[in-house]
């Protein structure tokens, strides 16, 4: 009877979102980082699920991702021409330190957040970017843009985000995982 028991608990678990088969005593996917725990959904669920890449949109990292872009893009734009006064991050330029900046704060949220979180960097760079292209146009003397391209150039850096984000979760998630026979 222990025996029969012994291996009820080494059976491998199957991803109620992906089907990998995880280790029993796994208690999230490892390909896909869903809750086992949630028990089977239907297939509906588990098609939306695979389109969806995520669990849901979390508002608590929505908001560290807001903050923490905030910060990088506020130091790094606004903050480091103060300090270091041959910078002139004004116009194109701002622009152009933003997209990178953008791209390593989804990085490190997608690198940070728990399961797969990857669109709420991205709705946070749009609420940090609106306000960035706004400021760098507003400010601009030399180095001079039509309104228009701030806006392209603020939704590349959008795009970057998404791409750091998901190679933040990549990077997360580590080498892809054995199945388990």
């Amino acid at each position: 009877m222990a025996t029969a028991t012994a291996s009820a608990n080494t059976k491998p678990q199957l991803c109620p979102a992906c089907g990998f088969k995880n280790a029993a005593s796994a208690s999230r996917c490892v390909s896909c980082g869903a809750s086992i725990e949630a028990g089977p959904r239907s297939r509906a669920d588990i098609a939306r699920a695979r389109q969806m890449g995520q669990s849901g949109f979390s508002v608590l990292w929505c908001s560290i991702a807001l903050v923490v872009l905030a910060v990088l893009t506020a130091a790094l734009v606004v903050g480091l021409p103060l300090v270091v006064t041959a910078l002139d991050f004004e116009g194109s330029n701002g622009m152009i330190v933003s997209i990178p900046v953008w791209f390593v704060g989804g990085l490190l949220i997608g690198m940070i957040s728990p399961g797969r979180t990857f669109i709420e960097p991205v709705v946070a760079c749009l609420f940090v970017a609106i306000p960035t292209a706004g400021y760098l146009a507003s400010t601009q003397t030399v180095r001079t843009m039509p309104i228009w391209m701030y806006v392209i150039m603020a939704l590349i850096g959008v795009m970057f985000t998404l791409i750091g984000s998901y190679l933040g979760e990549r990077i997360q998630m580590g080498p892809p995982p054995k199945p388990v026979d």
